[in-house]
């Protein structure tokens, strides 16, 4: 029979939620907002916990769900007034650094690649390809901009410029979303908006980053070596282990892959 003093306090518990993969993959344990929510609201209620651990692995996906997610986590951070702290393991770029920058304080392993915080967008053209091999391309629309960008037709210069005003207004939520969370502790005197990446020493020096550190010593040394962890991350669905998904799986593993490929990873 365990004996329950109250006049004993308890030690302070660290909610560890491991952030890892690319953002918005086709995969059924990709990373989205939808997936997150309960996993994100089961850290935060659960235990009272002293503070929030990222754990970050991801070389980013799509902005709209790194926004989703990241707005989330400033949510349920300011909800329960608790700390949200970010631990980058092998890197976190583009989505993957907007999910870090929601955190209050990012720290990173001399190794970790962070950055690249822009937007891209690529595709294929094979309309050659079908002339080569007499194959006639058939689209009906209503509206001119409704086949915009079709990879079976040359390419259109409006279209191309269209793109590229999308993908400037997206680029520019990214930049106002890492300036509001980081504020004065960036470089102004450097352009840290190109799409650059930089190791975890040059990032702070940049104040993308609060320092080098990895994660159990650093909650150790704020909330005492007795500090206890509670872990929580995505799992995949018991379908999903039997195979049921393995093609939309393989899909998602080969363009987590190559989104990984960018970084040398």
């Amino acid at each position: 029979m365990k004996l329950s003093l109250p006049f004993l306090s308890k030690q302070p518990c660290v909610a560890v939620v491991r952030l890892s993969g690319a953002i918005g993959m086709a995969g059924r344990a990709s990373m989205s907002d939808i997936a997150l929510a309960p996993v994100l609201e089961k850290a935060f209620r659960k235990g009272k916990p002293a503070a929030i651990a990222l754990e970050i692995n991801s070389p980013g996906g799509s902005p709209v769900q790194s926004s989703l997610i990241g707005a989330r986590i400033r949510r349920l951070s300011e909800e329960h007034n608790v700390p949200v702290i970010a631990f980058v393991e092998d890197v976190a770029a583009s989505g993957g650094y907007w999910l870090a920058a929601a955190a209050d304080e990012i720290f990173a392993d001399d190794s970790s690649v962070l950055g690249s915080i822009g937007v891209i967008s690529s595709g294929f053209g094979a309309h050659v390809l079908l002339k080569r091999q007499g194959i006639e391309r058939r689209v009906h629309t209503a509206g001119q901009s409704k086949s915009m960008l079709d990879p079976f037709a040359p390419e259109k210069k409006e279209d191309v410029e269209r793109l590229e005003r999308l993908l400037a207004d997206i680029h520019e939520n990214f930049i106002t979303h890492v300036k509001t969370r980081r504020g004065s502790k960036l470089d102004e005197s450097q352009d840290l908006f190109t799409g650059e990446i930089w190791l975890a020493r040059r990032a702070q020096e940049l104040g993308l980053i609060d320092g080098i550190a990895h994660l159990k010593p650093k909650m150790q040394e704020r909330f005492g070596e007795k500090v206890k962890f509670r872990r929580y991350g995505l799992r995949k669905p018991l379908w999903s282990r039997f195979g049921t998904s393995l093609a939309q799986d393989a899909i998602a593993g080969f363009e987590e892959r190559a989104a990984y490929a960018r970084f040398g990873l």
